[in-house]
């Protein structure tokens, strides 16, 4: 299908922009880059909301809530404390509160040798943070996801706090809704969602937005609420 280059570019536009968002994980790394807390807590609400970023959103944000909620609203000194809720017992579907204990366990460990997760590559925050044993093939929807919140800069939605990570580098967050959005736009024509197909879409969107690829994300849901076609 061809697509209009100027109808994407007017989708990304108007959809990069908060009021589509109020009910979306991204509010709470944004509630504490907002209240000025340390960029600790923000990196951590980051990496917590993006991880259970998956399912309904009302669903999402009410468990993300939780989270926070049994952190007491400090996520940093909760996980410098050591002491965490660890129990085989659901914290947003599959997701249980002893793979929630283990992330925080895993991010101590980092913030007692460096004060951000930065410089941590897509699979190293895999590794490292998320305990999934390394691989180069995956699409890591959440990992790209919690990049965009912290490296895009434009004031709108995401936050750009990491001002070492250039927001051309970054790569597009792929689930299935994304792709499936994707392969019926023509955008690429790969059945798997991995991240040679989260790269080829980025292509594509680097074409109309050389310097912010990921822009196009907003493209996407926009098409993805609306269900306008671009053409």
């Amino acid at each position: 299908m061809k697509i209009s280059v100027e109808r994407i570019k007017s989708f990304a536009l108007k959809y990069n922009d908060m009021q589509y968002f109020n009910e979306d994980p991204v509010i709470f790394p944004r509630h504490f880059a907002e209240c000025g807390a340390c960029l600790q807590d923000v990196e951590i609400a980051a990496v917590l909301a993006a991880h259970l970023a998956w399912g309904r959103r009302c669903m999402i944000v009410r468990d993300c809530a939780r989270a926070f909620d049994q952190m007491d609203w400090k996520p940093y000194e909760y996980v410098m404390r050591g002491k965490y809720r660890d129990e085989a017992v659901s914290l947003h579907r599959t997701v249980m509160w002893s793979e929630f204990a283990a992330i925080c366990s895993r991010l101590r460990h980092i913030y007692e040798n460096c004060s951000t997760l930065e410089k941590l590559s897509p699979d190293g925050f895999r590794t490292e943070v998320f305990g999934q044993k390394s691989d180069l093939r995956a699409a890591n929807k959440k990992i790209h996801l919690l990049r965009r919140w912290m490296v895009r800069r434009d004031g709108k939605v995401d936050i750009g706090l990491w001002k070492d990570t250039d927001p051309a580098s970054l790569t597009i967050p792929l689930d299935t809704h994304v792709h499936t959005q994707a392969v019926d736009l023509g955008i690429t024509c790969r059945r798997q969602t991995d991240f040679r197909t989260a790269d080829e879409i980025t292509g594509f969107f680097r074409e109309i937005f050389p310097s912010d690829p990921v822009l196009g994300d907003y493209a996407l849901f926009g098409l993805g609420v609306t269900g306008v076609r671009l053409k």
